[in-house]
């Protein structure tokens, strides 16, 4: 049986107070532990809204979900709590080994709670996904570390992160808009994505000075599988002032691969209009020009 909240509480009687922040400095001091700003640790007091982001993921009890950034634990107390198995991410040291502390006496029984030291984005690649995702996702890797995900083929049925509020409007753009990017074509080739809330500064502790948005990312039954898609992307957005065909065109200088006449043609095949800026094509265009210019790769190399 998975743990429940009142096992929980019973295994794991150390647990700090986790809706307060002068609970958790004294916690923290206590333990001789601080906090590191290079690594965006704010954990969330607001237990209202823990609540409501485990809702959203809408797992079914005993599936695995990885937790990106687990801190001292607070949203690992709620996911063990509902019954789901944690494959938990942290980097700090510190808060590792109070992470074991805290929650491998649950896994007497069974393995419900799995921790992977270290960075997540070099350590991701060495762990099998779970169905879900969970993260209060440091705001210096977020668009770094979900792009990487998708990049990687590594796709999660679903994922509920919190992200800094000008980073989750980048994810969510629509093409045309101001906040439309690399990342935002990225997110949709694999994604559904909605914004579900706006968290203050004082829903964290410590506050930060910016707002974040809790995103829910819903994986899309065809995501986007053609290789030369995510390259393809980053060039088009590379000179954001510039036409698609002149980008193209110097994609086609610095890879080498094509001649720089081949981006005429290629736009004509796919349906893209040359004379448009990045920014105001959908996804769909970027995989169609993709797709032709894997066929011209193809035909170059026979």
């Amino acid at each position: 049986m998975p743990p429940s909240p009142e096992s929980l509480s019973e295994n794991c009687p150390a647990l700090p107070n986790y809706n307060s922040g002068p609970a958790l400095r004294a916690f923290l001091e206590g333990r001789g532990l601080g906090i590191r700003k290079q690594w965006g640790q704010n954990f969330l007091i607001n237990p209202r809204a823990r609540k409501f982001i485990v809702d959203a993921l809408e797992g079914e009890p005993e599936s695995g979900v990885w937790e990106i950034g687990s801190g001292l634990g607070c949203m690992t107390a709620e996911l063990l709590g509902r019954g789901f198995r944690v494959t938990a991410f942290e980097i700090d040291p510190g808060f590792c080994s109070l992470l074991e502390e805290l929650f491998m006496p649950l896994n007497k029984e069974r393995e419900v709670f799995t921790l992977i030291r270290g960075d997540v984005l070099k350590t991701w690649e060495t762990v099998p996904p779970g169905p879900c995702l969970l993260g209060n996702l440091p705001y210096t890797i977020a668009a770094v570390l979900l792009g990487g995900f998708i990049e990687g083929g590594c796709f999660f049925k679903r994922m509920v992160v919190t992200v800094q509020k000008e980073v989750a409007l980048r994810m969510a753009a629509s093409p045309g808009s101001k906040n439309y990017s690399s990342i935002s074509v990225l997110c949709s080739s694999a994604y559904r994505i909605k914004p579900l809330m706006n968290l203050r500064g004082a829903s964290f502790y410590p506050p930060p000075h910016v707002d974040s948005t809790v995103l829910c990312f819903e994986r899309k039954d065809d995501p986007v599988r053609v290789p030369l898609f995510y390259p393809l992307v980053r060039a088009l957005f590379a000179f954001r002032r510039k036409t698609v065909v002149n980008n193209l065109e110097h994609f086609f200088a610095l890879s080498g691969t094509m001649k720089k006449d081949m981006a005429a043609a290629a736009l004509e095949q796919s349906g893209v209009p040359g004379e448009a800026r990045a920014e105001r094509l959908p996804p769909e265009a970027f995989e169609a020009l993709a797709a032709v210019l894997e066929k011209y790769c193809g035909e170059k190399q026979t």
